[in-house]
């Protein structure tokens, strides 16, 4: 499955493996067991990069949880749970989207509840295109 992809999608998702390496003392990500094992319902977190309207700086970071709605070969697929607050309009992301994702992408992980078991189960409003 092909991952986000900034230029093609307008946004793309952040290495959190990456940023803890980079400074382990001030970004902390769960333990790869953890970040390995998640099942439909569960809650991770991504960083994404989204594109913005604004020629001086044209993307913006932003921490977002995806409810994990079942797996893939070497990662998940999930909706996102949040509205990006980076931008007023936004015509690639939105709630309810569903996105690939790695376990090198989940920053933080929660368990999953009812609420989170039935966005699990629905089917996304936007499917995501290979």
């Amino acid at each position: 499955m092909r991952a986000p992809d900034f230029d093609r999608d307008g946004w793309s998702l952040d290495d959190g493996e990456q940023r803890h390496a980079a400074a382990p003392d001030r970004f902390e990500i769960p333990p790869p067991w953890v970040r390995e094992a998640l099942e439909p319902g569960d809650f991770a977190q991504l960083i994404f990069k989204i594109a913005i309207d604004d020629e001086e700086n044209p993307e913006f970071f932003e921490r977002m949880w995806v409810v994990v709605t079942g797996r893939t070969q070497d990662g998940y697929i999930g909706v996102l749970n949040n509205e990006p607050a980076s931008t007023s309009e936004n015509d690639a992301l939105w709630l309810g989207n569903e996105l690939p994702f790695w376990p090198r992408h989940v920053i933080d992980v929660a368990e999953a509840n009812d609420a989170s078991m039935a966005i699990a189960k629905a089917p996304p409003k936007i499917s995501w295109t290979p």
